[in-house]
């Protein structure tokens, strides 16, 4: 299960090393539960994003949060910490193992209350939510973030933000798809179709971060014309 994006940091190692291990741990169970992640090798988002993710939120003040990709729940954790007592996550996963090791993760910190988990797959359960969610945490199957977009936005009030992991593809986003293997041109392509679009889109803003695989911050400005 070894997290090979976060071995291949888009920024100078030295820097990333410095972000990963200066900046203020996590305290308490969930601080364990990401030490014990990376112990084990299991993918879930580098310090850098986690510091990151809790000032956010902490400006932000979310009282609902949708994720896409649950994995063992880490980050949903986090997030349900952020929201107050009022607040709540939803979060979506299709994998059975994730899904159990997710329940476990919110057994062990208290937070079945807050986090609703959806078991199946985000292309079917997405129509059928209403939202809205204040804030979007996409991290998921990359060559799908362009088909969940519209459904994400849908589900966003103006003001709102989506945030999506993972968008420079191990640094090769900018690469020739000619020089990319060719089990990975699929995501490469759609990818850059993604950014491409939400750069683009004239109701929407965003913003890129070389944080783990690179971040994107997009606030919906306005009711989509289009």
């Amino acid at each position: 299960m070894r997290n090979e994006m976060m071995h291949r940091p888009v920024v100078k190692p030295e820097l990333v090393e410095f972000m990963r291990n200066k900046q203020k741990k996590i305290q308490g169970e969930l601080g364990v539960i990401e030490e014990e992640a990376h112990e084990a090798g299991v993918p879930i988002i580098p310090h850098e994003t986690v510091v990151f993710l809790q000032f956010f939120l902490g400006q932000i003040k979310p009282k609902n949060i949708l994720e896409i990709g649950t994995a063992i729940g880490f980050s949903s954790s986090l997030m349900a910490q952020c929201v107050g007592e009022d607040g709540h996550v939803t979060t979506i996963d299709r994998f059975d193992v994730m899904i159990r090791k997710a329940k476990v993760t919110y057994e062990r910190l208290g937070l079945t209350d807050k986090v609703t988990l959806l078991e199946g797959q985000a292309a079917e359960i997405l129509p059928t939510l209403s939202g809205p969610y204040d804030f979007i945490f996409m991290d998921s199957a990359k060559s799908k973030y362009i088909e969940f977009l519209p459904e994400c936005l849908r589900l966003l009030p103006v003001g709102g933000v989506l945030m999506v992991d993972d968008v420079f593809q191990a640094g090769t986003i900018l690469d020739p798809i000619e020089e990319i293997p060719r089990s990975q041109r699929t995501i490469h392509r759609k990818l850059n179709q993604f950014l491409e679009t939400v750069m683009t889109h004239p109701d929407l803003t965003s913003t890129l971060l070389p944080l783990g695989d690179g971040v994107i911050m997009i606030t919906k400005e306005r009711e989509l014309t289009e």
